[in-house]
């Protein structure tokens, strides 16, 4: 019930912003994704919540849901390469994918889930690196760092997962 509180609150805070700022400028369309994403954070982490009394699981579920939500957040908010409207940013969409399809194919087993987070923490620097081979998004003044910070903080986060998984397959 507090996990589902602190997802309204967070949905109230853009509300709240868009009241008292002029630098919030959300429609009805941004509230609804927002809402939407954090209904699927919310239900996804719930079910894995159901699936396992392993306080390792459950961690290492929360930190890869988190990860997924802030990828597609920052991405749909401001981007990671370049801005938000720069197609290269998709690439992020094949790093979730991966995890997906590896949680599917390991059954959500944790030995499975602790291979598949490492799959998605490779596909995340692999994305780096094509960016920044590529100079994707080169006209930002945020070039390169943007991309080798948040790519080093998502892939902390995947590692972090993938190894709570692993404590929980020998747990």
């Amino acid at each position: 019930m507090a996990g589902w509180a602190a997802a309204a609150a967070l949905l109230l805070l853009p509300l709240f912003a868009v009241q008292f700022t002029d630098g919030v400028n959300w429609e009805m369309v941004d509230f609804s994704v927002f809402g939407a994403m954090l209904l699927g954070a919310g239900v996804s982490y719930e079910l894995a919540v159901r699936m396992t009394g392993s306080s390792a699981y459950r961690a290492a579920v929360g930190v890869a849901v988190a990860a997924a939500f802030l990828l597609v957040w920052i991405n749909l908010a401001v981007g990671i390469i370049g801005s938000e409207d720069n197609s290269a940013n998709l690439m992020y969409g094949g790093v979730l994918a991966i995890a997906v399809i590896g949680a599917a194919i390991g059954r959500f087993q944790s030995a499975g889930m602790t291979r598949a987070l490492s799959a998605t923490a490779l596909a995340q620097v692999l994305v780096g690196i094509i960016a920044l081979a590529a100079e994707f998004g080169s006209t930002a003044p945020s070039f390169p760092e943007a991309i080798v910070l948040s790519t080093g903080f998502f892939v902390a986060l995947w590692l972090l997962s993938a190894y709570l998984f692993l404590k929980a397959a020998s747990g």
